[in-house]
C-alpha cells in the first residue's frame, strides 16, 4: 500500500512539474520541430533568471514526450541527442540524453554518449541531488551500463528522468521516462552542475 502511495505522490509530482515546465501555450507547442527550452525555463515566474543548475530538471522533464520512431534508437529527437556527443542514429543513447540535457542548460560539459565516462573520480558525488547523474551497474557488462538524471529523491527512493528506457526500466527502451528506483538499484552518482559555461 505504502509504495502505490509513493508511486501516485511522484506520478502527480511529475505532471504537476510538467504542467509548470510547459505553461499551458507551451502544450500546442510543435516540441519535435526545433523546440527550445531553453527559451521557457531561463527566467521564474517573477522574471528572475533561473541559475543553471535549476534549469536542468525542468528540461529533462519537458522531454518525457519523446519516443522513438520505429523502437531502433530513432527519430528526430534521439537523433539530436546522438548528435550532441557525435553518435549516428541507432546508438544507445541515455548519456548522449544526459549531455544533451546540460548542453541545453549552457554547461559545456559533458559531452559523452558512454555511460561510464559520466562517473570520472573527480566527479562522483555521494547523494541522489537533483541535478546528479545517476548511474546503474550491468554485471553481465562488468560496468556502467545505463544513466540518467535525479530529479528528487525520498527515503530509499530516487525519481529520475532517463533516455532510452521504458516503463520497465530497461537500458534498450523506446524513449524518455520518469522512473522511481530504489537506491540499491544505483551504483554511482556524479555531479556535473558546477561545469565551466561553454
Amino acid at each position: 500500500m505504502s509504495k502505490i502511495k509513493v508511486f501516485i505522490c511522484c506520478l502527480c509530482l511529475a505532471i504537476a512539474c510538467r504542467s509548470w515546465v510547459l505553461g499551458g501555450h507551451m502544450l500546442n507547442a510543435n516540441r519535435g520541430e526545433g523546440y527550445n527550452i531553453l527559451s521557457t525555463v531561463r527566467r521564474d515566474d517573477a522574471g528572475k533568471i533561473l541559475p543553471r543548475p535549476a534549469r536542468l530538471i525542468p528540461i529533462a522533464l519537458a522531454e518525457l514526450w519523446v519516443r522513438e520512431e520505429t523502437g531502433k534508437n530513432d527519430g528526430k529527437r534521439v537523433e539530436e541527442y546522438l548528435a550532441a556527443v557525435n553518435l549516428k542514429k541507432g546508438d544507445p543513447y541515455c548519456a548522449a540524453f544526459v549531455s544533451w540535457v546540460f548542453k541545453q542548460a549552457g554547461y559545456g560539459l559533458p559531452r559523452t554518449g558512454w555511460a561510464p565516462s559520466l562517473f570520472p573520480t573527480s566527479r562522483l558525488a555521494k547523494a541522489a541531488v537533483p541535478g546528479n547523474v545517476f548511474g546503474i551497474y550491468f554485471p553481465t557488462m562488468k560496468r556502467i551500463a545505463h544513466c540518467g538524471l535525479v530529479v528528487g529523491s525520498r527515503s530509499d527512493w530516487i525519481t529520475t528522468v532517463e533516455g532510452n528506457t521504458d516503463a520497465s526500466g530497461g537500458r534498450e527502451g523506446g524513449g524518455v521516462y520518469q522512473r522511481l528506483r530504489h537506491k540499491k538499484s544505483i551504483r554511482l552518482f556524479s555531479d556535473w552542475r558546477q561545469d565551466v559555461l561553454r
